[in-house]
């Protein structure tokens, strides 16, 4: 017979994870208000094209991240000099701008007390009508994309309250509308300055909750994110197929995160787990980060409205057209602001999750488990699930790098390995699989 002091133990190491019990530092409550005049200041710049004016102080992208650079100094003024700014550009020509144009994308960075790891958040200041080329006439981009800025400055004015292990990059990115290659310049300047980026968020579209033909969604907002990874060449593809991990990649690891930090803000939002990188042959400033092996995720709303994107301004036959402002619910975005401060203040109080996870136990009805120390960790969780399910099922904590999961075969069981951190914040969970073969 099993002691029955025996049992409550081995009971209490294998319960269920809360999904509230690893968030990050309480953040205030993001304000509709707030969110909306910055909203209505970014449309108040007649348009934000990528090929407009950089030297109108008035109209254009230029006024417009001047605009954004003088919110993230205003912030850090108030936190005591927290978040500074910084501008990095470069030249980039294509098909959609064939004389070439200098694309900058506008950065507050808050400090941590590791300068070297980076959680991102961002959205694309630029807006288009539906002549991509067009840079003169009146393009708002309400919800495409002042909503994503919107959010940034926001989730700045929060987080700045609070001091965090990583450094916390906060981005109006340029030049999405051309070919992401704001995102591309940030991507390539996180890789050249050494950068471990814990997570990329991105914020595209997040403000209405009236789609096309009516349709209302305001309980929901999906966050996509890949399963294989983009950077993961042909081998390394078949070997998370023979560990079972298509659905448990950095960035799908990220998703899950944030659905079960969602569950645990009052009155939130559904997170939709969209198991694509992106909508249906479509794409986001979240793409560069992930062909560099980032872990990075889309933020877009239940019910997208296309009458309200890429448009000119007009109406036609009874239909109007164009990303106007108001079209969009505040309240609505403030709730998405509200994951978004909670996942990245989560994150970003948190360890760096652990690189490596490694099982053995084929032909056992036990499972070791082993990784790497994690800097700053006090502990590890390590999750595990039946193979046939999406969710981590059961946990236990435990101190050392290494444990052996008793009657847990590996054949019919996923595993992953979390940090967690002094105040119990939690890193993403890394899924377990072969040791390397050299």
């Amino acid at each position: 017979m099993i002691p029955a002091l025996l049992l409550a133990a081995s009971a209490a190491s294998i319960a269920a994870p809360s999904p509230t019990a690893s968030a990050g530092p309480k953040v205030a409550a993001p304000s509709a208000q707030r969110l909306k005049a910055s909203v209505a200041a970014l449309v108040g710049f007649g348009t934000r094209h990528t090929l407009s004016s950089t030297t109108d102080p008035k109209r254009g992208i230029g006024a417009a991240r001047d605009w954004a650079a003088r919110q993230f100094e205003t912030i850090g003024r108030e936190c005591g000099g927290c978040i500074s700014v910084e501008r990095i550009d470069r030249r980039f020509d294509g098909p959609r701008a064939p004389q070439g144009v200098v694309v900058q994308d506008v950065l507050g960075i808050q400090r941590g007390r590791d300068p070297n790891r980076v959680v991102i958040v961002g959205g694309h200041i630029d807006s288009r009508v539906t002549d991509v080329m067009d840079a003169t006439h009146d393009a708002p981009g309400a919800n495409d994309d002042a909503s994503g800025v919107a959010l940034v400055l926001e989730a700045a004015r929060l987080l700045s309250k609070h001091q965090f292990d990583a450094t916390i990059v906060y981005v109006a990115f340029s030049a999405e509308e051309q070919g992401l290659w704001g995102a591309e310049l940030l991507a390539d300047t996180a890789q050249q300055r050494g950068w471990q980026v814990s997570a990329m968020l991105n914020n595209d579209i997040v403000g209405n909750t009236v789609g096309q033909g009516g349709v209302v969604d305001a309980g929901r907002v999906r966050v996509f994110s890949e399963g294989i990874r983009a950077s993961e060449d042909l081998p390394q593809q078949m070997r998370r197929r023979g560990d079972g991990g298509e659905d448990d990649g950095p960035s799908r690891a990220l998703a899950k995160a944030i659905d079960g930090i969602a569950r645990g803000i009052p009155g939130g939002l559904d997170v939709v787990i969209d198991r694509r990188p992106d909508r249906f042959g479509r794409g986001g400033d979240h793409e560069p980060f992930l062909k560099r092996g980032y872990p990075a995720v889309r933020f877009s709303v239940g019910a997208e409205n296309w009458d309200a994107q890429h448009q000119d301004l007009r109406t036609d036959k009874g239909v109007v057209y164009g990303d106007t402002i108001d079209r969009m619910d505040f309240a609505y975005l403030a709730k998405v602001t509200a994951i978004n401060a909670a996942t990245i203040a989560r994150l970003a109080a948190a360890p760096a999750a652990p690189a490596s996870v490694t099982l053995s136990g084929d032909l056992s009805r036990d499972t070791q488990v082993s990784w790497p120390a994690v800097p700053g960790a006090v502990r590890y969780r390590v999750h595990w699930r039946s193979n046939d399910t999406a969710d981590w099922a059961k946990s236990r904590d435990v101190s050392d790098t290494r444990t052996v999961l008793s009657q847990v075969p590996v054949d019919d069981t996923f595993i992953g390995v979390s940090a967690i951190g002094a105040d119990g914040s939690e890193s993403l969970v890394t899924f377990g699989g072969r040791a390397s073969r050299r």
